[in-house]
């Protein structure tokens, strides 16, 4: 049997992707989303999320200069002048430079999750914005967490493929972080594998497909990021994924279709 969680990153992050987070809960295939806390629209967003029906995790987040949930002057390496550094590789660079202390990040996480249940969700899971926790020393930190409070933790778990060469960023990052992740012995969280990562920002109906048909039996997660492009991302002006190509791909009857036939039951967290 196969069990599958679609999840919707970045919810919270802005109105156009929470828009197609929402249509592709209605529309298509998702079955949850991870709350952006620190996002400008996150409280009105896990309001909607909960009238929806839409189940939520947390996305822990510790980059792309939002603003901490712990107060600054506790998190002032984590987040110098009050904001976090602008991506994974300024984080990973501070943190493995040890210019970040442990309790910092500690701190952070927690009060990012109980910033969620102030606005009102219902949390299911953990996950992580790009990924930070599989750094050296990170993972345990993101795993004592979701042991803590019992909450299953997102795990990449992609193997690399001949194909991924044809995108030789792309398969230099989900290289890397799949192997991070692989090398992690297991330490007492619920680490529930998911797949979706080399095709962030590009997950075309064809790629979903692909990756529908290779899944074995088992509890999986699919993570993705539906949306409506926005002009830009104010806090990452540089970002640039391919949200409406996504959302497309998760209302595809084609995709509906391969579930069926691959036997795939749709669930979310709760069930896991």
């Amino acid at each position: 049997m196969i069990r599958l969680v679609v999840n919707a990153d970045d919810l919270g992050l802005h109105p156009r992707i929470d828009e197609g987070i929402f249509r592709a809960h209605g529309e298509g295939i998702v079955t949850s989303a991870s709350l952006l806390v620190a996002g400008t629209t996150a409280p009105k967003a896990a309001r909607a999320a909960a009238e929806r029906g839409l189940a939520l995790g947390v996305h822990l987040c510790l980059t792309s200069h939002l603003t901490p949930s712990a107060a600054p002057h506790r998190v002032r390496w984590l987040a110098p002048g009050g904001r976090f550094r602008s991506d994974w590789r300024e984080l990973a660079a501070a943190w493995l430079a040890g210019l970040i202390p442990s309790d910092e990040i500690e701190l952070e996480l927690a009060a990012q999750v109980a910033r969620a249940r102030e606005q009102g969700a219902d949390v299911d899971h953990l996950d992580v914005h790009q990924h930070l926790h599989l750094l050296p020393g990170m993972a345990r930190l993101v795993e004592g967490l979701a042991e803590r409070l019992r909450l299953p933790l997102r795990w990449p778990a992609e193997l690399p493929r001949p194909t991924w060469l044809r995108r030789p960023g792309a398969w230099a990052k989900t290289s890397l972080l799949s192997a991070l992740g692989f090398a992690r012995p297991a330490r007492g969280a619920h680490r529930v594998p998911a797949v979706g990562l080399f095709d962030s920002g590009g997950l075309t109906e064809a790629r979903l497909l692909k990756l529908l048909g290779r899944l074995t039996d088992g509890d999986w997660e699919l993570m993705c990021h539906p949306g409506l492009a926005p002009a830009t991302v104010p806090e990452d002006p540089a970002w640039r994924y391919d949200w409406e190509a996504e959302l497309a791909a998760l209302c595809s009857p084609r995709v509906r279709e391969a579930l069926r036939q691959h036997g795939i039951s749709l669930v979310t967290y709760r069930a896991l």
